[in-house]
């Protein structure tokens, strides 16, 4: 009986040490995640705008991680933790595919999520990794290999028949051309309509329902929540703005426009605001929520 426990015992020592020795997975700062420094920054910025554009288009999401080694695990084992730690791919589309490369190991594996397995199957990815990467990792050209099997990754891909990708909401290009508030036009607008509003609901709360019509507007046109928060916020402060200098009669309102013509604070607020979204997008991302069964294939050089 005390044999038989302390067997239980070792096993179950043997199976924690060797969890707490696996490599741990490398957290997800960017499509392209070279912990290597084999890959230029030229370079991993042309991945980037690739698989980017792929993900723009098509809506799958690709991948690619280099490491020096997996020291000693599988690479069938820590590329498919890799994909559920990173998620790659549509929630419920799985429309995922992650590029793994251990230099040290001279071994590499393509691994695929359950939407592509129909594309990129595991005789497809065999072929990539032998006919497309590995000649020009034994070559010593990584950079080359690893753009060549993104781009047939890509290729493949396209063929798969997926759900379009949902509208950019981060982005609301339309939404601000409608509505910005840098434009004299939609001012004298807001203006006007607040001077209604004002006259049945007082100054305040006026300007809170111009800013509740304007936000209510933009979620039609935009489909964003957040943004038509913002642009709402940003009507109602002009509104209230105006309203303040329209209380303090004709004379401080005249000296007003003759000091800052061009003072429409608010409105370039707005400008700004749309394009530090796009540039904060440019600079992340992270996984769509897709599943992964083990599909692909293995390689080395």
């Amino acid at each position: 009986m005390n044999a038989a426990r302390a067997s239980i015992l070792a096993l179950l020592l043997c199976w924690a040490c060797s969890a707490l020795a696996l490599v741990a997975v490398p957290p997800l700062t960017g499509r392209v995640v070279d912990q290597t420094g084999t890959l230029s920054a030229g370079d991993i910025a042309s991945l980037t705008q690739t698989l980017k554009d792929l993900e723009t288009r098509k809506g799958s999401q690709i991948a690619v991680l280099i490491v020096p080694t997996t020291d000693g695990e599988a690479i069938e084992q820590f590329s498919l933790r890799v994909a559920e730690a990173w998620k790659i791919g549509r929630t419920k589309i799985d429309d995922g595919a992650l590029l793994v490369i251990a230099r040290n190991d001279r071994r590499l594996r393509i691994e695929v999520g359950y939407g592509l397995e129909g594309a990129l199957t595991d005789a497809t990815t065999k072929r990539i990794i032998d006919e497309d990467i590995t000649p020009k990792f034994k070559a010593g050209d990584f950079a080359a290999g690893v753009a060549a099997g993104v781009n047939r990754m890509i290729r493949v891909a396209e063929g798969e028949k997926l759900p379009e990708p949902a509208p950019p909401h981060w982005e609301t290009p339309d939404l601000l051309s409608y509505l910005d508030l840098g434009n004299p036009l939609v001012i004298f607008g807001l203006i006007v309509l607040a001077a209604v509003l004002r006259s049945f609901l007082g100054r305040f709360i006026g300007a809170a329902a111009v800013g509740g019509i304007v936000g209510v507007f933009g979620w039609f046109v935009s489909g964003s929540l957040a943004a038509a928060m913002l642009v709402g916020l940003a009507a109602f402060v002009v509104t209230f703005l105006f309203q303040n200098l329209d209380s303090s009669g004709p004379t401080m309102r005249r000296s007003r426009y003759q000091r800052d013509p061009g003072g429409w604070v608010i409105g370039g607020s707005g400008g700004s605001w749309g394009g530090g979204s796009r540039s904060s997008d440019s600079g992340s991302f992270s996984g769509g929520g897709g599943s992964f069964g083990g599909g692909g294939a293995s390689g080395n050089w």
